[in-house]
């Protein structure tokens, strides 16, 4: 990356000596003669360094100084008889001052010094704020969040069944997780299965275990995953996916604590706290008889309900602040939004929830490359949305858009929101349009998703 250099300084010769040494050093050197004129260049620009003069003819150095010392380094240029100013202008947090006339050796061995330091110092920042990353699971201050707080501190301390319902993409597991941290069995294990992503006989020997013989290939004893929440926390994802013979054992394990490996005859003892949670609407389904009514009624003792992102935009400032902060690539530097795009981000619907604005974020932190601002140019949202909702008030779909989409269109915006709800996974995607895995390929085949 070539370190991108802004001069201010009004005396013309000395600028366009600097500037040309600058740009012999392999810089990408830019001058300019007034504080306007910098202000112009630094709305479409994020340098590496700025150079500055004490005694411009709109503006003294330190007084425009801190708007400029919080996004790179600055040295300041003064004159013999300004070194207490210059002296001055270092305390207010100046990165370096160099004396007039300008050495150019000295200028060059000085600029190395400070963009080496500048850059071991971000390194610092980033790698301390990794070590100080907040515990808590729950991000944001709304009033909505707050609420869904106060339920998990009611009933956190207690071994009661909770079920947490809200529309994909809110953060129903990290409200399962929070549960679990603040309860009695915090030190023992969380364990989490997702309910769709596995045939029957399959999710039954991963969730009660199989014996020995016990089906074609099962040559050894294997423990389920409640024997593995033992003494803790068994979090059931999309509960609402599972069959009604699962749904039968389910609910002795709830009612008794007792249950049985896949091919066993000795009923075992599930120590196990659990945690479920659905984007479906429970209770219709229970009145259409597609979801036991008993097991229903058995889960929804506690219930947790997670607002969607759009019922909690004040959180995403900090939403966006915490992704920033904990993303896994990009780390040597520290991003943040402008003003223009957070309001772009605020304003927006977010039918993909927490999830969509993770993935943005993300997307926005590779857009934007080595520099420290994200613009709005870097945020890339969907021109139409097409939003479905599940939460246990209201059933249906709606639709928005700007222009008359085709029924192709339609069935290819769908779609993209399907992969992008269930992370590619063709079989949940199958499942939710109620037709064949083999059908979901041919429509990825058709409107070429097939990197999906």
């Amino acid at each position: 990356m070539i370190p991108l250099v802004l001069v201010i300084d009004d005396d013309v010769t000395l600028n366009r000596l600097m500037v040309g040494q600058l740009n012999r050093m392999g810089h990408a050197a830019t001058g300019v003669h007034s504080w306007a004129a910098a202000q112009a260049y630094l709305q479409q620009h994020d340098p590496h360094l700025v150079l500055l003069d004490c005694q411009l003819p709109d503006a003294r150095g330190r007084d425009i100084l801190p708007q400029l010392v919080g996004d790179c380094p600055v040295i300041i240029i003064t004159a013999y008889g300004s070194v207490k100013e210059a002296v001055g202008a270092m305390q207010a947090g100046a990165a370096e001052y160099l004396l007039k006339p300008v050495n150019l050796d000295e200028l060059q061995l000085m600029i190395r010094k400070v963009l080496d330091a500048h850059s071991m110092k971000q390194e610092f920042l980033y790698l301390k704020e990794q070590v100080q990353k907040r515990k808590s699971f729950m991000v944001g201050q709304s009033p909505a969040l707050k609420e869904v707080e106060n339920m998990i501190g009611a009933v956190a301390p207690s071994m009661m069944t909770v079920l947490i319902q809200g529309e994909s993409g809110v953060g129903k597991e990290l409200v399962a997780r929070e549960i679990h941290e603040r309860s009695q069995v915090a030190s023992r294990s969380f364990v989490a299965l997702d309910c769709c992503t596995m045939q029957e006989n399959l999710f039954e020997s991963e969730l009660f275990g199989h014996e020995k013989g016990a089906f074609t290939g099962a040559d050894r004893q294997k423990k389920g995953l409640i024997e593995s929440a033992e003494g803790g926390t068994l979090f059931l994802d999309e509960i609402g996916e599972i069959t009604p013979a699962i749904q039968a054992k389910l609910l002795r394990v709830l009612e008794t604590g007792r249950f049985r490996r896949l091919g066993g005859t000795r009923d075992l003892s599930a120590n196990v706290r659990v945690v479920a949670a659905t984007n479906r609407d429970l209770l219709a389904m229970s009145q259409e008889g597609t979801f036991r009514a008993d097991l229903f009624y058995r889960l929804n003792a506690f219930t947790i309900y997670v607002p969607p992102l759009r019922q909690r935009s004040d959180d995403i400032p900090a939403l966006v602040k915490h992704f920033i902060n904990n993303h896994d690539f990009s780390r040597r530097v520290n991003k943040h939004l402008s003003e223009e795009a957070l309001a772009k981000l605020v304003v927006y619907p977010w039918p993909g929830n927490i999830r969509e604005l993770k993935n943005m974020v993300e997307r926005a932190i590779i857009l934007s490359g080595d520099t420290a601002r994200i613009l709005p140019g870097h945020i890339m949202l969907s021109d139409g949305v097409v939003s479905t909702t599940a939460a246990p008030a209201s059933k249906g779909v709606s639709l928005d858009f700007e222009q008359i989409p085709t029924l192709d269109d339609l069935e290819k915006h769908y779609l993209h929101l399907l992969l992008d709800k269930f992370n590619g996974h063709r079989g949940k995607v199958a499942r939710t349009l109620g037709i064949s895995e083999r059908n979901v390929y041919r429509l990825l085949k058709k409107y070429e998703f097939m990197q999906a």
